[in-house]
């Protein structure tokens, strides 16, 4: 997977066409990501002694990993992650666009 927990990423088809936000959790057997903030669904929670309230709760939905585009920290643009090898041998992220490290 090209993109990591705690990078910031736009969505570039959905609902939240255009919008930034940071992904919060990868789910690489899927291919999704929970992006903070976006593709909000609501859970019913049944009466508890845990949450005595019960009702509904908001929370975030995985997106598909097509969805999303990683921001570049270097041209603050929504880019392709390409996979080279650094200077110590290891795989590095690079963006497409202006080549640097990510």
């Amino acid at each position: 997977m090209r993109i990591k927990a705690d990078d910031i990423v736009t969505v570039i088809s959905g609902d939240g066409k255009g919008q930034q936000g940071k992904v919060i959790r990868v789910i690489p057997r899927k291919g999704k990501v929970v992006v903070q903030n976006q593709a909000y669904v609501l859970k019913h929670v049944r009466k508890t002694q845990k949450n005595p309230q019960g009702g509904r709760l908001q929370m975030e939905s995985p997106i598909d990993i097509s969805n999303v585009r990683l921001v570049c920290p270097a041209c603050s643009e929504g880019t392709t992650v390409v996979m080279r090898k650094g200077d110590d041998g290891k795989r590095v992220r690079v963006c497409k666009k202006c080549q640097e490290e990510i």
